[in-house]
């Protein structure tokens, strides 16, 4: 990461994201990438739910509107944490996986989870061992979708 001014450039491979930096704290400089209402949420659909597809992604329960969708594949792609390939030629569309970047915030998003079901009731809650048993499996491997359930 170089700095100059205020503003920071990672270097993503042949690619780098310029973002602006307010600090040299890790957390605001992750919240310049993550910190929105729907970015997370999205990495969650991929991670979990092993959701792959813009539609796929579209119809989760949020509803994220479709111009706010393309725009946080978009960008979370230019930050490397998630890969696109076609899997269609005409008209052309494509498929998203998290990077190892990517699948590096799973313990950011199953610490939400735990924080969320302590402090919000209402909240859904995972199936017991949901997420030992994700952490256990090979990160790398594609997961099955799961479903989490209603618990009051």
């Amino acid at each position: 990461m170089v700095r100059s001014r205020g503003r920071a450039k990672a270097q993503l491979g042949n690619r780098s994201l310029e973002t602006c930096s307010r600090s040299e704290c890790p957390i605001a400089n992750a919240l310049d990438i993550l910190g929105d209402r729907w970015t997370l949420l999205v990495v969650r659909d991929l991670l979990f739910l092993n959701k792959r597809r813009f539609a796929e992604l579209w119809k989760s329960p949020e509803r994220i509107p479709t111009n706010l969708l393309a725009d946080r594949l978009k960008r979370l792609e230019e930050a490397g944490i998630i890969a696109r390939r076609p899997y269609q030629r005409r008209p052309v569309r494509h498929e998203y996986e998290l990077t190892r970047k990517g699948r590096d915030l799973f313990p950011v998003l199953r610490e939400m989870i735990r924080w969320s079901n302590k402090h919000i009731p209402e909240t859904t809650k995972p199936p017991p061992g949901f997420l030992e048993a994700f952490e256990r499996k090979d990160r790398g491997r594609k997961r099955n979708p799961r479903q989490m359930e209603k618990t009051k």
